[in-house]
C-alpha cells in the first residue's frame, strides 16, 4: 500500500493522472464545447487586444474591455439584421453558378473533362447538400447566436473581473487539492502559450488573407463579394489547407462570369497569397511557428475533422502543438513566447 501511494505521489504521475481526470471533465462537458472554445478564443484575442491597446494609451482598462465588447455586440447585430438575409439570397446564387459550371458545356477540354469528371461523381448532387446545409444553418442562427452571446458574457465578466478572479483563483495554492491546483496551472500555461498563440497568428493570417483576397476579388468584379469574403476568412482559420480549398469555389465563380481567363487568375491569386502566408505571415506572426510537416499537417486536419467536425479543422494543429509543447518534443519553450502569460 505504502509503494502505491509513493507511486502516487510521484510527479509524473500525478501530471499524468490530473491530465486524464481534466480530459474525462471536458468528456461530460463535450455537449458545451463550442460555449468553451468560443469563451477562450474571446477571451484571449480580447485581452491581447486591450493590451496592445494599453501600451499606446493611456486610459482606464475597464473602460477598453466595454468599448471593444461593445463594438463586438454592433458588429454581431449588424451582420445577423442586415446582412444573414444577404448572405443566404447570395448563396442561392452560388448554387446557380456552381450547378452552372457541371451542367454547361464549353469550348474547352480541359473543362470539360472536369466537368465530366465531376458529373460521373454526381458532385452536383454534393454541392446541393453542402449549401442545403450551410442555408439550414444560416437559417437556424438562433442557436449559433445564443453561444456566441453566452460566450461573449462569459469572456467579458473574466476581462472585466480578471485580477480579482487571479487572486481568488491562486488560493487553492495552499489548499488541500494544492497538488491537482499546481498542475492544472502548469497545463494552462502551456495551453494559453501554444494554443492561444497558435489561433491568435491564425486569426491575423486568415484576416489579412481575406482582406488581400476580396481586394483583388474586387478588382475583377466577382459577384457575391460579401459571401466570398465570409468564406474565405472562415478557410483562413484553417491552417495551411484553408487557402488551398478556396481554390475550388473560387475557380468554380471564375469560370461562371469570365471562362478559363479567370480560372489561370484565380490560381495565380492562391499561389501569391499562399507565398505571402507562407513566407511572410507565418514568420512575422507565428513566433510559435509549427514546424510540422505538410503531412503531419494534413493526417491532424482529416482526423480532427473526423472526430470534431469543423473545430476540428480548426483547433486541430493547436491542440497538437499544445501536445508537442506538454511532452517538450520541439523544444516550444522559447519558441512559444517563453514564460509569458495571458495578463
Amino acid at each position: 500500500m505504502n509503494d502505491l501511494i509513493r507511486f502516487v505521489k510521484q510527479k509524473s504521475v500525478t501530471r499524468v493522472l490530473v491530465f486524464l481526470l481534466l480530459v474525462f471533465v471536458l468528456y461530460l462537458v463535450r455537449s458545451m464545447i463550442d460555449i468553451i472554445l468560443m469563451t477562450f478564443i474571446f477571451s484571449y484575442l480580447i485581452t491581447r487586444l486591450e493590451n496592445f491597446i494599453l501600451k499606446r494609451v493611456s486610459i482606464y482598462r475597464p473602460i477598453i474591455v466595454i468599448i471593444l465588447y461593445a463594438l463586438i455586440v454592433v458588429c454581431l447585430t449588424l451582420l445577423l439584421v442586415k446582412y444573414v438575409p444577404i448572405i443566404i439570397e447570395q448563396l442561392n446564387q452560388l448554387i446557380k453558378f456552381g450547378n452552372a459550371f457541371f451542367t454547361t458545356k464549353s469550348n474547352n477540354q480541359i473543362i470539360d473533362y472536369i466537368v465530366k469528371m465531376g458529373n460521373d461523381f454526381n458532385i452536383t448532387k454534393y454541392t446541393d447538400k453542402g449549401f442545403t446545409f450551410l442555408l439550414s444553418s444560416l437559417k437556424s442562427t438562433g442557436t449559433v447566436m445564443m453561444n456566441i452571446f453566452i460566450a461573449l458574457m462569459l469572456s467579458l465578466f473574466f476581462s472585466l473581473g480578471r485580477e480579482h478572479l487571479l487572486v481568488f483563483t491562486k488560493q487553492f495554492e495552499t489548499s488541500k487539492i494544492a497538488f491537482i491546483y499546481e498542475e492544472m496551472k502548469f497545463f494552462g500555461v502551456k495551453f494559453v502559450r501554444t494554443f492561444g498563440k497558435v489561433i491568435e497568428a491564425q486569426f491575423l493570417i486568415a484576416l489579412v488573407n481575406c482582406v488581400l483576397t476580396t481586394i483583388v476579388l474586387w478588382f475583377l468584379h466577382f459577384p457575391q463579394l460579401l459571401t466570398l469574403s465570409i468564406m474565405i476568412f472562415l478557410l483562413g482559420l484553417i491552417p495551411v489547407a484553408g487557402v488551398v480549398l478556396s481554390l475550388i469555389p473560387l475557380s468554380i465563380v471564375g469560370f461562371s462570369i469570365g471562362g478559363i481567363k479567370y480560372i489561370i487568375y484565380v490560381i495565380i491569386l492562391i499561389v501569391v497569397i499562399h507565398a505571402i502566408e507562407s513566407y511572410i505571415l507565418n514568420p512575422k506572426l507565428m513566433s510559435a511557428k509549427t514546424n510540422l510537416p505538410v503531412f503531419y499537417t494534413f493526417i491532424i486536419l482529416i482526423f480532427g475533422e473526423h472526430f470534431f467536425g469543423i473545430w476540428g479543422l480548426i483547433v486541430g494543429i493547436p491542440v497538437v502543438m499544445f501536445f508537442l509543447d506538454v511532452l517538450e518534443v520541439t523544444g516550444q519553450e522559447g519558441k512559444l513566447g517563453g514564460n509569458k502569460k495571458m495578463t
